[in-house]
């Protein structure tokens, strides 16, 4: 069974890499929406796959670092692209919620990116 949790944040960026003149080069913000799925059978006991609760304590914990933040100013996010940014949550998550599954990660309500890991 796959669960999810979502969140939401606001951070700013700029992207250091993109071609003199590109509108990205400036500095922006977004208003991001996280999805984290999470996959594993029902625990026969509780009827779930995983608390809600905790999901929710673990992966806010790490959006607090990066919430109303200049994303390029945090460690290993320079070069602060969507999906470079789905890559360092799933990092900083993927240790304390071993049923990860996928993360979704909307940078506009119209484009983002589905990260699964490595």
């Amino acid at each position: 069974m796959i669960i999810f949790k979502q969140f939401s944040f606001d951070s700013a960026h700029y992207l250091p890499n993109v071609p003199e003149g590109h509108k990205c080069k400036e500095v922006h913000g977004h208003t991001y929406k996280l999805i984290v799925y999470l996959e594993d059978k029902l625990d026969d006991t509780l009827g779930w796959v995983a608390d809600f609760a905790e999901v929710k304590q673990i992966v806010a914990s790490v959006v607090s670092i990066i919430d109303h933040k200049l994303l390029n100013n945090i460690e290993g996010l320079e070069n602060p692209t969507c999906e470079l940014l789905a890559v360092w949550i799933w990092n900083k998550v993927k240790d304390q919620l071993p049923a990860l599954k996928k993360i979704e990660l909307h940078e506009t309500p119209t484009s983002g990116v589905i990260y699964e890991g490595v």
